[in-house]
């Protein structure tokens, strides 16, 4: 049989060999597998996969497709070693064979029974082992991400089974008593599932178990509401019984509480302890989270039961700091006494606490002998808990790890308030209230500069303003390096502000300026780091590789060279540790990720420490691979193939279809989505010497750069692009950026400039006989003639052009050249000729398989200024309307101007002034949040002159001269002789008012 697979389908549905994830293929391949093992050892006819994958509306080759699906999944089978085909054709359809592999769900099935059957004959321990497996194999919703009916019902009736095995589960861990374990879990579980009354019933029990009877009471009321509100009706009689039963507490709800002694009890002085450590000095801030902690003690029931805080965050953001400031802040609510605990989760020196000495000391802090104390675990909790069950004490827990090293010190009942700090998430402890969950951030800039003024001096600070908010953002705001800097400066009052920045700056000396003394940021996160599961580890090393400010999943997926689920769930491990941020969804829907560049520049020493040079290089390539890969992809979809664009050949990193798919549903958006990392990754690449990634993402961004104006971004790229392809004698590279730079100048207006970078391109693709990057030249130079005036040369060049393009298939680029050349046309007057070539360029864009919408738009546009020439109002505004709608579409800003120019100027022409009006109005609002001055001009011109027309003659003044100004400064010539004409007619009309 070779290989042995094992199947999941209790979460993300994957296929594993050998602890490797196979790659299975987009959506068709996924629902089909997903069918056949949801049978498994059973025939699914190939109907009713027809069914799942197209959903009752099937092309005409389903059936075809489904055995080219077939076969794509054995030879994927096959390529891992598998030597018998698991799915096997047998009429009607298919039949995988299970033999020999794994199937996560019939592990659960068989779980679950076996389970069944443990309680069946009274071995409820072995039970609840069998149950905590099965649970144990879900790893999120089964068959996530698949997008078919027939298996979402079969997901849904799968989590049912699923929510079945978890109550039968917990009824067996009630009956051994684990109550206050339970309860975290049951909260988030009925929250989840509010109608199940099952559930709901083992969290009433569980709260009165756990000495909480008005959680149980308000967990009853809370359901009556949902189903009187949802459902129309009662909740069922077990929930009543149990709800009468607690209130008349009846002595069959608990199990046998511990015999606690009075004498254990029994002190000769109340001793009230007052533990904390020494307040803050200095401490600044934190207005917002002091706040959520005071729910701790104020606005809740007192009667509730304990109260649980906690604070969450990275090393040295203040956790500490702000309990204690906290903790003195509200000790008068708490009588009885304040006890605080270090339990060295993140301890270089020392082991994590043990509870039960922690425990130990609490007792006799609150009176109880040494003598009287048990050694016995059970015995010691159940004494903590009855001793405080009377008592208002607060516990601070310090530095906790994990859930497990604090549940035995939660009190059962009473009126005490727990507030503990920790790196960790600690998903198992539920706060209460709810609001005392408090994730704690960086400074904000204002408090951060407060705090190195508390601690240097405000007089210090306050005259070197610039410096000192540099030096917070050099220490991420984060209070532990604000501190370490702080004190830096105020123990060498001969120091500047700015010379300590001057030495932060350097990126290879700032952890090392910042880890002196016994504050120390490096050592922080160093004992972070340690408890990293290895995976996580490696990813995190390999993000500092990379210079980007932010990241999607599959980033991580390609420093790893895993799926993207993986390397999600990897992420997300490092966002509960705190070492990643989540900085929110980004256009195409993913999230978004970053490291604070304290915690970059440490996972950069961690790779250059553990990882030979070549791993390093690798990850970095693959990454880099994979921004090309998508960034080519996403230009080519815009554009309907690679138009005005040449690339290296740089091998690209594959992705899978649906992925791609799901990226670039928009593709400019993703490219907006990725454009300041993209930009990183260019000024990245070219510093490391890989010019042809360098400028090979540039060219591929242009297409965002361009449509956006974000022309100081491809600006920036193509110099640093340019720069990296002459170090290494790069003929294409160099070319093709200095194409990119002429675009750039021509954007801004600076013809000259425009003009001796496209022939320098010219001349470098001549040299390296790239054929195709000289027509994409001498068409650009062709543009720049025809704004001269020279539209014989210009007309030459684009034939030229033209010819080239046609004998290397860049049909888009060709149609742009038949575009031009009817521009030409239309400067010349012949506005016949001009509609030949214009309708041509029209009908080469449609023809291009896959569509080209910013392209359609161009020549649409081109055809609706030849109709506008021939004084065809009627036939320009619907061209026109076409390139609004398209520019709509793809969010062109710069073509959604020249659209709305040209549908105002063909309102015009038709006289139809108020809508002209109102059209050039809204031009003029959008011409206003970019930089376009050529465009700005021409909408003022035409606002001028409809607005002369309305007889509206000081704002017409206004929009002319605004448009004067901007020709005088673009050095427009053709446009200034128009608007000097229109400034004439407006002196008439004035002179004649």
């Amino acid at each position: 049989m070779g290989e042995q697979l094992g199947f999941k389908m209790l979460g993300p549905l994957t296929v594993r060999a050998n602890g490797r994830a196979l790659t299975v293929g987009a959506g068709r391949q996924r629902t089909v597998l997903a069918l056949l093992l949801l049978n498994p050892g059973r025939i699914v006819p190939v109907d009713t996969l027809v069914d799942a994958v197209w959903n009752s509306s099937p092309p005409a080759t389903a059936r075809t497709q489904i055995a080219i699906v077939i076969a794509a999944l054995r030879k994927t089978f096959k390529a891992e070693g598998v030597t018998e085909d698991i799915i096997v054709t047998a009429h009607p359809g298919y039949r995988l064979r299970p033999e020999g592999h794994s199937v996560d769900s019939v592990d659960f099935a068989r779980l679950v029974k076996d389970a069944e059957a443990d309680v069946e004959q009274g071995r409820p321990v072995e039970a609840a082992d069998k149950y905590a497996k099965a649970l144990a194999l879900w790893t999120g919703p089964a068959f996530a991400g698949i997008a078919s009916p027939v298996v979402e019902d079969e997901a849904a009736r799968l989590e049912e089974q699923r929510l079945n095995a978890y109550d039968d589960a917990t009824a067996v861990l009630l009956e051994l008593g684990n109550d206050q374990d339970l309860l975290p879990e049951l909260a988030a579980v009925v929250r989840e599932h509010p109608l199940r009354e099952r559930t709901r019933h083992h969290l009433m029990l569980a709260q009165y178990r756990s000495g909480r009877r008005a959680e149980a009471m308000a967990t009853f009321r809370e359901a009556r509401e949902q189903f009187v509100e949802e459902l129309g009706m009662e909740p069922g009689p077990d929930l009543q019984e149990l709800h009468d039963a607690i209130l008349r507490d009846d002595p069959s709800l608990a199990p046998a509480p511990p015999v606690v002694s009075t004498d254990v009890l029994r002190s000769d002085a109340v001793i009230v302890p007052s533990e904390l450590p020494p307040d803050i000095p200095g401490f600044t801030g934190r207005a917002g989270e002091l706040a959520l902690l005071d729910t701790l003690v104020t606005g809740r029931d007192r009667q509730q039961g304990p109260a649980f805080g906690l604070i969450t965050g990275i090393a040295g953001v203040g956790k500490t700091g702000l309990a204690v400031r906290w903790a003195h802040r509200s000790a008068a609510h708490f009588p009885d006494g304040q006890l605080f605990a270090d339990l060295r989760g993140y301890d270089e020196d020392h082991e994590p606490t043990v509870a039960s000495d922690v425990i130990s000391r609490f007792l006799r802090s609150l009176g109880v002998p040494s003598d009287r104390i048990p050694p016995e675990p059970e015995a010691l909790v159940a004494l903590y808990r009855s001793v405080l069950a009377e008592r208002q004490v607060l516990v601070v827990l310090d530095n906790v790890r994990s859930y497990a090293q604090l549940r035995t010190l939660l009190p059962g009942s009473g009126r005490c308030a727990v507030l503990v700090t920790s790196r960790e998430q600690l998903e198992e402890l539920v706060t209460w209230p709810q609001e005392a969950r408090v994730h704690l951030g960086v400074l904000p800039e204002p408090e951060a500069v407060e705090l190195l003024g508390r601690i240097v001096g405000v007089e210090r600070i306050a005259s070197a303003k610039a410096d000192t908010g540099r030096l917070a953002e050099l220490c991420d705001r984060l209070p532990l390096a604000l501190r370490i800097a702080a004190a830096r400066l105020a123990s060498k009052p001969h120091w500047t502000v700015r010379h300590l920045v001057t030495r932060l700056n350097d990126e290879r000396r700032r952890l090392d300026e910042l880890s002196q003394g016994a504050s120390r940021v490096r050592a922080g996160f160093a004992l972070s780091y340690r408890y990293l599961p290895e995976e996580a580890a490696l990813l995190y090393r390999r993000l500092g590789l990379l210079d980007v400010p932010d990241f999607a999943a599959w980033v991580g997926g390609a420093l790893l060279d895993i799926d993207v689920p993986d390397a999600e769930r990897i992420m997300e491990d490092l966002v509960d540790a705190q070492f990643l941020e989540v900085v929110g969804v980004d256009a195409t829907g993913r999230l978004r990720y970053r490291l604070q560049n304290l915690m970059r520049l440490y996972a950069r020493e961690r790779a250059y420490e553990e990882e030979p040079e070549d791993a390093q290089r690798a990850a970095r390539e693959r990454a880099f691979r994979t921004w090309l890969t998508i960034a080519e992809e996403a230009h080519r979809r815009e554009y309907g193939g690679h138009f005005s664009v040449v690339h290296s050949e740089v091998p690209r990193r594959p992705l899978e279809a649906f992925l791609i798919d799901e990226l670039l549903d928009s593709p400019l958006e993703w490219l907006e989505a990725e454009r300041l990392s993209l930009v990183a990754a260019v000024e990245q690449t070219a510093s490391l010497g890989m010019d042809d990634l360098a400028w090979d993402i540039t060219v591929s961004a242009a297409v965002l750069f361009e449509t956006r104006h974000y022309l100081e971004d491809w600006r920036v790229c193509s110099e640093a692009a340019l720069a990296a392809a002459r170090k290494t004698g790069n003929l294409r590279g160099q070319a093709a950026m200095l194409h990119q730079l002429g675009g750039v100048a021509q954007s801004y207006r600076r013809l000259g400039e425009a003009h001796a970078r496209y022939n320098e391109a010219l001349e470098l693709f001549e040299r390296a006989g790239e054929d195709h990057g000289r027509a994409l030249n001498l068409r650009n130079l062709s543009i720049l003639e025809r704004f001269r005036g020279d539209l014989d040369p210009a007309m030459e060049r684009l034939r030229a052009a033209r010819d080239i393009l046609r004998q290397v298939g860049d049909t888009s680029s060709e149609a742009h050249t038949l575009d031009n050349m009817a521009q030409i046309e239309l400067d010349r007057g012949n506005t016949d000729l001009a509609m030949k070539l214009s309708l041509e360029a029209v009908q080469l864009m449609e023809s291009i398989a896959g569509g080209n919408r910013r392209g359609a738009a161009q020549t649409i546009h081109r055809l609706g200024r030849v109709h506008l020439a021939r004084a065809d109002f009627e036939q320009a505004e619907k061209a026109f309307q076409q390139v609004i709608a398209l520019a709509t579409d793809t969010s062109d800003r710069v073509g959604l101007v020249y659209a709305l120019l040209g549908l105002g100027e063909s309102r015009l022409g038709a006289g139809e002034v108020d809508a002209a009006e109102e059209t050039l109005s809204e031009a003029l609002e959008i011409v206003e949040r970019i930089d376009s001055p050529l465009v700005d001009g021409r909408v003022n011109l035409a606002l001028g002159e409809a607005r002369r027309r309305q007889g509206r003659l000081a704002e017409a003044r206004e929009r002319l001269s605004a448009a004067h100004a901007v020709f005088v400064r673009v050095e427009a010539p053709r446009w200034l002789e128009e608007t000097d004409r229109a400034l004439a007619l407006l002196e008439g009309d004035s002179g004649d008012g």
